[in-house]
């Protein structure tokens, strides 16, 4: 049993995808009769995420499009499985569709942010205008809440 869990409705992050692609792969070459189970306590679509980058690395699927479509059709067949439908998670399978590929590198150097810049101001209240709100997390956890 590996667990390599995460949040709930967030995408993992591309070395998560990458660690459990690679998990399953030696485990089902291992042996013919190795299987794989995924079990998630939340969110179905995560598995989604899982199961459409699995698809592409092993060359079930020629893309991250095919992968998607087939996973779809799957799911459309069997009212069990929830299709990958967050945009930041089909975004992910493409990225890592990038890894993949050699199209995409990963970049382990610390990123800092150093101001948030906002182009306009959003008209979200009758009257026009927003508050904005800003909360930043670092490796899941929150390091800084603005002011409402």
């Amino acid at each position: 049993v590996l667990d390599f869990g995460w949040p709930d409705l967030h995408t993992p992050a591309l070395e998560k995808i990458c660690s459990i692609c690679k998990a399953m792969d030696t485990w089902l070459n291992a042996a013919t009769h190795n299987v794989v189970v995924l079990h998630n306590k939340g969110n179905r679509g995560r598995l989604g995420v899982v199961v459409a980058a699995y698809m592409h690395y092993s060359n079930i699927s020629a893309s991250a499009d095919q992968a998607l479509d087939r996973f779809a059709m799957k799911r459309f067949y069997e009212d069990k499985v929830v299709p990958v439908g967050q945009p930041s998670q089909k975004r992910y399978i493409h990225y890592f569709s990038g890894l993949l590929s050699g199209s995409i590198k990963m970049n382990n150097k610390p990123l800092f942010l150093h101001h948030v810049i906002m182009h306009g101001i959003p008209n979200f209240e009758s009257k026009g205008g927003c508050r904005p709100f800003l909360k930043i997390y670092q490796a899941m956890q929150p390091v800084y809440t603005s002011g409402i």
